[in-house]
C-alpha cells in the first residue's frame, strides 16, 4: 500500500524494505534498483511515481516513470515489470518512498581543532541529513594539505564522507606576504597547484582583490566572498561582482550598494569591530538603513547582478540565533547531536567568533527580525527575476550545527517565500551549478552520478521530515511520538545507513560527556 503522510507505527512492506535496503552493499558491475518511488528529481519540476531508478556502480543506469515522456501511461502493469538485468535480490520495493538527490551545503566549515572533537563527527552529521557534497570554503583552522587529502579521499570513497570541494582563504598559507597585483595573482596560482578548487575572500585593497579575482576566473576556479565590513568601503558586493566574483555570501556588501543617504552604514561612536558583540548588534540595522523594493537602487543592483552571473548564498542560518537566542540555545536536537566542545565554542565568549550572545537582548533581536525581512525580501526578488541562490549553512559558527542547519536553512528559504520545489532545486541543482558539475550531479537522472537521498515521509509537505531527530507528531489520543528522518543516502553509489550514522553521533556525544 502506498503511504501518505506519517508513517503509521506498524511496518509497510515499503519500511522492511527500507530496512533491507539500510544493509544493502552493492556488488560492483551488478545493477540494483530502488522500485516504485516518488521521484523529487531537483529541477523543480513536480514529483512523479511511481518510478524505478536503477543503479550501476556510481551511476544513475535508468530512470523509469510509470508515464511516457508525452505525460501519457505506459502500457502494462507498470509497478509489477522488474527491471531488466537486475535480479530479484537486488530490487528494492519502496512503496511510494520519496528519492531526491543529495544535497549540496554551498557554504560549508568541516571544523577547526576547537571547534569539533573529530571530523568524522562532522561527516556523519552531513550524510546523515543527505548531504553528499560540500563546497568548503577557506580550509579555516585546518592545514590545506590536510583538507586537500580529506577531498581526494572523500572523491574515492575511501573517506566516508560527503564529496569534499576545497577552498582556500585569500592570502593563507602564503610563502610571502600578499602586497601586490603581482604576489596576489601568484597566490592564487599557487593555490590551483596544491588543489584548491576556489578561493574564499573576506576583502582586500581593490587592486589585490580585482587581479585575484581575474586570475581565478582564468584558471578556472570558483570564488566566494564573505564581504567583511571593514572591506566593504572599498569593496562592495556590486564591485566584486563587477570583478567577477562567483559567489556573494551572507548578508555583507549587499545592502550598503543600496543606501540612499549615505555612503556608509550609520554607527555609534565607539563601534568597535573587535567586539564581537557590538559587530553583530550593528550588523542587524545594515539592511533597514537602504533602499526597499519600490527604489530603483533596489531594481538595479537586482538586475546588473543577475546580469553578471553572480550567485547568492545567504547563509540564513548562521544569524538567525540573532533573532532569538534562547530558541537557538534550545532546539531539540542539542542535547543528544551537540558534542561538548562545539557547545563550548558556543557559549558566549569575547575572544570566539560569533560567540556574543552574553548581552544579548530584546532590541537586538527586533532589530535583526526587522533585518531579516528585507534581507528576505531582497534574496527573494533576485530569485523571481532569475538569480542562482545556492543553500549554505556555515555550521560551527553562531548555533549552526553541522547537518541540522542546513535543514533549517532550507525552512529560511521557504519562509523568504521559496516554494518548496524551488527550495529543492537550490540545495541540489543550482549547488551543482555553482560548482561548475551540473552534467554529473544534482538531479535525478541517468547517467548522473547516484547521489541520492531516501525517505518515508514527503519533504515538500514539511521539510521538518529531513531533520535527524525528525520531528514531533500526534495522534488522535493525544499521545506524542518523533517521526521522519533520513532512511537512506547514497552517495557515489554507495548505500549509506543514515540512522545509524545517527546513533553512532549519538553514542559519541554521549561518551564525550561522561
Amino acid at each position: 500500500m502506498r503511504r501518505m503522510g506519517y508513517r503509521m507505527a506498524t511496518l509497510t512492506n515499503g519500511s522492511a524494505e527500507l530496512s533491507r535496503l539500510r544493509k544493502f552493499t552493492p556488488q560492483s558491475g551488478a545493477p540494483w534498483a530502488l522500485l516504485n518511488v516518488t521521484v523529487i528529481d531537483g529541477t523543480g519540476g513536480p514529483a512523479f511515481g511511481p518510478t524505478h531508478v536503477v543503479i550501476r556502480d556510481s551511476r544513475i543506469l535508468s530512470v523509469t516513470n510509470k508515464h511516457d515522456s508525452f505525460g501519457g501511461l505506459a502500457s502494462g502493469d507498470y509497478s509489477a515489470v522488474q527491471p531488466s538485468g537486475v535480479r530479484e535480490e537486488h530490487c528494492f520495493d519502496l512503496d511510494g518512498a520519496y528519492v531526491l538527490p543529495g544535497f549540496i551545503d554551498a557554504h560549508a566549515h568541516v571544523g577547526a581543532p576547537d571547534q569539533v572533537e573529530t571530523v568524522d563527527y562532522v561527516y556523519k552529521l552531513w550524510l546523515a541529513h543527505g548531504i553528499t557534497r560540500v563546497r568548503e570554503v577557506g580550509s579555516l583552522g585546518i592545514p590545506f594539505d590536510q583538507m586537500r587529502e580529506a577531498a581526494i579521499r572523500s572523491r574515492s570513497g575511501e573517506l566516508l564522507a560527503p564529496s569534499i570541494h576545497p577552498y582556500l582563504a585569500f592570502g593563507a598559507e602564503s610563502d610571502e606576504p600578499v602586497t601586490s597585483e603581482k604576489t596576489a595573482r601568484q597566490w592564487v596560482a599557487r593555490a590551483r597547484e596544491r588543489g584548491a578548487e576556489g578561493v574564499k575572500f573576506f576583502g582586500a585593497a581593490p587592486a589585490l582583490f580585482k587581479g585575484a579575482l581575474e586570475e581565478t576566473r582564468a584558471l578556472g576556479m570558483g570564488s566566494a566572498c564573505h564581504h567583511s565590513q571593514q572591506s566593504t568601503p572599498r569593496a562592495n558586493a556590486l564591485m566584486t561582482a563587477r570583478w567577477g566574483l562567483g559567489s556573494i555570501e551572507h548578508s555583507y556588501g549587499q545592502a550598503e550598494v543600496m543606501y540612499r543617504d549615505r555612503l556608509l552604514p550609520a554607527t555609534p561612536a565607539d563601534y568597535n569591530y573587535s567586539d564581537e558583540r557590538t559587530r553583530f548588534a550593528e550588523a542587524g540595522k545594515l539592511w533597514t538603513q537602504g533602499a526597499g523594493p519600490s527604489d530603483p537602487a533596489w531594481s538595479d543592483f537586482l538586475d546588473e547582478l543577475i546580469a553578471l552571473d553572480t550567485t547568492l548564498v545567504p547563509t540564513f542560518t548562521v544569524y538567525s540565533a540573532a533573532r532569538d537566542a534562547e530558541r537557538a540555545r534550545n532546539r531539540d536536537w542539542v542535547a543528544d547531536y551537540v558534542s561538548p566542545q562545539l557547545a563550548r565554542f558556543f557559549t558566549p565568549c569575547d575572544h570566539r567568533h560569533g560567540s556574543f550572545f552574553g548581552n544579548w537582548g530584546t532590541e537586538e533581536e527586533v532589530a535583526w527580525k526587522g533585518n531579516y525581512k528585507v534581507w528576505m525580501q531582497f534574496v527573494r526578488d533576485f530569485s523571481l527575476r532569475g538569480g542562482r541562490v545556492c543553500i549554505g549553512s556555515d555550521p560551527g559558527f553562531i548555533h549552526s550545527h553541522y547537518g541540522f542547519s542546513f535543514v533549517d536553512e532550507l525552512e529560511l528559504m521557504r519562509e523568504a517565500g521559496m516554494q518548496p520545489l524551488e527550495v529543492i532545486s537550490a540545495a541540489t541543482l543550482r549547488g551543482a551549478e555553482l560548482l561548475g558539475i551540473e552534467g554529473e550531479v544534482g538531479t535525478v537522472e541517468a547517467n548522473k552520478i547516484a547521489d541520492l537521498i531516501v525517505l518515508e515521509e514527503n519533504p515538500l509537505r514539511n521539510f521538518k521530515v529531513l531533520y535527524g531527530n525528525g520531528h514531533l507528531i500526534s495522534d488522535s489520543a493525544g499521545n506524542q511520538r518523533r517521526t521522519g528522518g533520513i532512511d537512506v543516502t547514497i552517495r557515489n553509489g554507495q548505500v549509506i545507513d543514515s540512522r545509524d550514522l545517527l546513533r553512532q553521533v549519538r553514542d559519541t556525544v554521549r561518551d564525550l560527556r561522561n
